[in-house]
């Protein structure tokens, strides 16, 4: 089976409960264990001290005294929960907090206590189970007269350490069951959500781009990649067809000419046209294949920026100079179709910033579509005017105009509104196209304005030189 990233975060996670459990067990408890023992020997240490330091004055004639020295003791192990033995040197007790234990001896006395600061036990028999016994010596003038022995019932040690290790146990209880909470939301909030864009991912690389099992509603970060994924489908979904479009236009433009330039070599071959009738239809077959050429180096060019993006030669020029020269290539077709320019300028010169051979393509592009749909005897109004750092030049023709719903197609390739293919016939679907991706490339803008009957207005933007701005 295959393990996923959230399987292995899952083991991992139980490694690590496992092991702390053990770390616990092995090593915090004996922590805890050893701490309180050395807390609990420190606070007998001080008591037994205290007591040595206030009965050691007079000892030497306690065994005499007839001051009643066991009800300080009892008094004293009221507050502290301990059981206190005054000794000879010999281990008798002379003196305790309880009487029981007045009088008795505590067998092998010099070796039960050893060189350890304290013992664990029931004191050779004396005590009834195990405490924790501490001895400190009775010393006047440099001479031992006995032993202040403080006992604490060990089981009351233990149960603190219970007590302490249960706590630690409870906290690690609750840091796992509050870590177990969070992976239940991790589950819901994110793997789940991640494995419904996983499987639509893979539907999307199927192919099945109509996949609609992802809809994640949640505002954040897995949302929003389940968010662009949905569009990202949408735009594979247009893109194929966008793709198919594009094949069948292409088809259809080259499939035209060349249908034309068989059936006219065709007709001169078998002698359907005449040979003194052959230099015209050569000529259209020319035409034809012109039409042609221009075709396949667009697509060569828009191909080439697909691929590499269009390479721009940034320099200085003067864009009203090149509107002017392109205006001159038109004279020709202007003349035929009696079509004129009316030319606004708001400066005899604008120095702008831009690949000067691309932005006359484009002007050439606009004015060629503007004559194309322009009427007979009518005018197209060129306009160039600045705006604080950037000049826009402005191409209007008083055509037919665009219809509304083909207004945001035209710039897609090959696309051709009905009126505009039979309008158009030697047009490649191509020139809008272009004119949007060297503008583009530019960082520039371009609008178009149009209404059916009345005519169309494309306007695009120019950034100007820095000395043109500062002039």
């Amino acid at each position: 089976m295959k393990r996923t990233i959230y399987y292995n975060f899952i083991i991992g996670y139980f490694i690590v409960c496992v092991f702390a459990i053990l770390f616990v067990y092995y090593w915090v408890t004996p922590e805890i264990r050893e701490q309180q023992t050395d807390e609990f020997a420190a606070d007998l240490h001080k008591q037994a001290y205290s007591l040595a330091n206030a009965y050691g004055p007079s000892y030497y004639d306690i065994s005499e005294s007839e001051y009643d020295y066991t009800r300080d003791l009892r008094v004293l192990t009221y507050s502290t929960d301990t059981s206190i033995f005054l000794t000879n040197i010999d281990g008798k007790i002379l003196y305790a907090s309880n009487y029981n234990y007045v009088g008795r001896q505590i067998e092998n006395f010099s070796s039960y206590f050893d060189t350890n600061s304290y013992v664990i036990g029931d004191c050779n028999g004396i005590l009834k189970h195990d405490h924790m016994s501490v001895i400190i010596p009775i010393v006047n003038t440099y001479k031992t007269y006995g032993y202040v022995i403080v006992n604490k019932d060990f089981s009351s040690i233990e149960e603190t350490v219970v007590t302490l290790t249960r706590n630690v146990y409870l906290a690690a209880f609750i840091v796992i069951v509050i870590s177990l909470i969070l992976m239940l939301i991790l589950h819901f909030t994110v793997r789940r959500p991640l494995k419904n864009i996983t499987r639509a991912a893979k539907e999307y690389a199927k192919g099945n781009l109509d996949y609609d099992g992802l809809k994640i509603k949640s505002k954040n970060e897995i949302g929003e990649l389940a968010q662009y994924l949905n569009v990202m489908s949408e735009e594979f979904k247009n893109l194929d067809e966008r793709q198919k479009r594009f094949i069948a236009n292409v088809s259809h433009d080259f499939r035209s000419p060349l249908t034309s330039i068989k059936g006219y070599l065709e007709a001169m071959l078998d002698g359907t046209i005449p040979p003194e009738m052959s230099e015209k239809y050569i000529r259209i077959v020319l035409s034809e294949t012109e039409r042609l050429t221009k075709l396949t180096s667009s697509l060569l060019t828009l191909n080439t920026w697909d691929v590499n993006g269009a390479t721009l030669d940034i320099q200085e020029f003067d864009c009203v100079r090149m509107v002017r020269h392109t205006l001159l290539t038109f004279e020709g077709q202007c003349n035929k179709k009696k079509v004129s320019f009316d030319v606004t300028l708001g400066a005899k010169s604008y120095m702008v910033m831009a690949d000067q051979t691309k932005i006359q393509q484009v002007v050439y592009n606009l004015i060629d579509n503007a004559i194309k749909f322009s009427n007979q005897n009518s005018k197209i109004y060129v306009s160039i005017q600045d705006v604080n750092d950037k000049v826009f030049i402005s191409i209007k023709d008083t055509g037919m105009g665009i219809p509304k719903d083909s207004v945001n197609k035209i710039w897609d390739r090959f696309y051709k509104s009905d009126s505009s293919r039979g309008k158009d016939k030697a047009g490649t679907g191509l020139g809008l196209s272009i004119v949007k991706e060297v503008i583009s490339s530019h960082n520039e803008n371009i609008n178009v304005v149009s209404t059916e009957g009345v005519g169309t207005e494309f306007t695009f933007s120019l950034t100007k030189s820095k000395k043109s701005i500062l002039s």
